[in-house]
């Protein structure tokens, strides 16, 4: 008897001007036997294209590791129009898909799409989504949790404990008066002040697909699975190395500090390293290679990932950190 049932379609989401129908495509993994429905969303971001790879390696997985119960849903695509263009955004409207949450259906171009997958997402009624990013070329992975909702604190309570589960990192987003809409407006944000658990893997670098953030983006959904009982668990749970001093601790996100001149940085700590106060962490030059500031580090942290840019200018992140 066939333990599960596997489907690949779409769903539309617009029409060309030519008439052409523009789809996402979306994939499905349905047990026979009951239990928590889970979702992958990957390629929000139009170059963060990681997600993609991890999402098909996990129905090639359960293929010949079948689901125990429940069923997994995933777009593994949802920014096809910047994916075209190696984009962030929507390549036509040059707008964040993920800043335009839950969406609306008379809204802008984003609005649109982004209420289009919003609202297949909450028609299965999910146990939790995960949705997969990648960060700058030089970070390790770790997984983000929102900002808690002012209400639906079980759903931020149960978002922390899968948290757990990922053998990553785990990283508190900090919510300033600034951005604290912004975040609101992500697809996981979006997700958790709904009530549905959710949170944001950050798998390594943008723009390429990079095999060992695949195996290690697996592996991680995989240890959440197991947690869940839908799938047979690994021999050993999956944990990243950057992990094992910092084991069940929550780190607080900075990008601070910032450069405060301009010119060539020379990144002096790696992603994965740990960092004191006042240690020195990047030098920034002139264009004769005169020294123009070296900068130290605010706190205790560990070094999330260095910019994919030498150029300094002040006030421009740097670095990532996630905060002792």
């Amino acid at each position: 008897m066939r333990k599960q049932k596997i489907n690949y379609g779409f769903f539309k989401i617009m029409t060309g001007s030519d008439l052409s129908t523009r789809r996402l495509a979306i994939m499905s993994a349905k047990s026979k036997n009951p239990g928590p429905v889970v979702w992958l969303t990957g390629c929000v971001h139009g170059d963060e294209v990681g997600g993609i790879a991890v999402i098909q390696e996990i129905f090639k997985k359960i293929r010949t590791q079948p689901l125990e119960k429940g069923s997994i849903f995933a777009i593994p695509l949802m920014n096809p129009m910047g994916f075209e263009t190696n984009s962030r955004y929507l390549a036509i409207s040059e707008e964040d898909l993920n800043r335009s949450f839950p969406g609306k259906k008379t809204g802008s171009l984003a609005e649109r799409v982004a209420d289009k997958i919003f609202s297949t997402i909450m028609e299965t009624r999910p146990a939790l989504v995960l949705d997969l990013h990648n960060d700058w070329i030089k970070s390790i992975p770790y997984v983000l949790i929102d900002p808690p909702p002012h209400k639906h604190k079980d759903a931020y309570d149960t978002t922390k404990k899968i948290a757990q589960q990922t053998g990553f990192l785990i990283i508190n987003e900090q919510e300033t008066s600034d951005d604290a809409d912004e975040l609101k407006k992500t697809l996981s944000g979006s997700l958790i002040n709904q009530g549905i658990p959710a949170l944001t893997l950050e798998l390594g670098e943008s723009y390429i697909i990079d095999e060992k953030n695949v195996k290690e983006g697996v592996q991680s959904i995989w240890n959440i699975l197991a947690h869940l009982n839908m799938v047979k668990p690994p021999d050993s749970p999956f944990q990243h190395s950057s992990r094992h001093d910092l084991e069940n601790k929550i780190l607080n996100y900075s990008h601070l500090p910032t450069s405060s001149t301009s010119g060539i940085v020379r990144f002096l700590v790696k992603p994965g390293e740990t960092v004191k106060s006042g240690q020195p962490i990047a030098r920034v030059y002139n264009v004769f290679g005169r020294l123009e500031e070296t900068i130290t580090a605010n706190y205790d942290a560990v070094l999330l990932g260095n910019s994919d840019s030498v150029v300094a200018l002040p006030g421009v992140p740097l670095m990532a950190f996630g905060l002792i």
